[in-house]
């Protein structure tokens, strides 16, 4: 699959509903399975709800970007800047919270794509680092980021409702 067709549109409180409906669906795919029900959904509803979304979305800190291919939306990102960010809040980095593509389009390099837009955005903002987290059961994503040029630098704890997790944190040096 080609992805010149692929354009990334920075979102806006009007597309509130379908960030909601996307962060969902995305997260589900990845994780429901390995997880218990309970934990998920305790998850789903404090995290990925319209209200904490919209408050997320209207953080001047923060930017969402949805992938579109052929004008279907089929992921999204989110990056965080100076405070929004979870961790180190340093001006001089940028955070990748969110990276998702729809499961019936990974494995297009759309995941590459949406990252060489991290890094690019990084750039454009003249940053010396970008930074995220990832759960240290998900190895395909970890090792995607490792062949993309991140290092492993430590780890924080990801609360999915009352289950801590361990992150990996991975910082990429521009």
């Amino acid at each position: 699959m080609e992805n010149n067709d692929l354009r990334l549109i920075k979102l806006n409180s009007k597309d509130l509903e379908e960030l909601v409906t996307l962060s969902i669906k995305t997260f589900s795919d990845a994780f429901k399975h390995q997880n218990t029900l309970e934990n998920f959904n305790h998850y789903l509803s404090t995290a990925l709800n319209n209200e904490k979304l919209k408050k997320e979305l209207s953080n001047p800190d923060s930017e969402f970007y949805f992938a579109k291919l052929n004008n279907k939306t089929v992921g999204y990102l989110k990056l965080n800047f100076d405070q929004a960010q979870s961790d180190f809040k340093e001006k001089n980095g940028m955070e990748l919270e969110r990276i998702y593509v729809l499961q019936n389009y990974q494995g297009n390099n759309l995941g590459k794509s949406l990252l060489d837009f991290t890094l690019a955005r990084a750039k454009q903002r003249k940053l010396d680092y970008v930074w995220l987290g990832v759960w240290n059961q998900n190895l395909r994503a970890i090792d995607f980021y490792k062949r993309n040029g991140f290092k492993a630098i430590g780890s924080h704890p990801f609360y999915l409702g009352s289950d801590q997790q361990t992150d990996l944190i991975m910082k990429y040096i521009i």
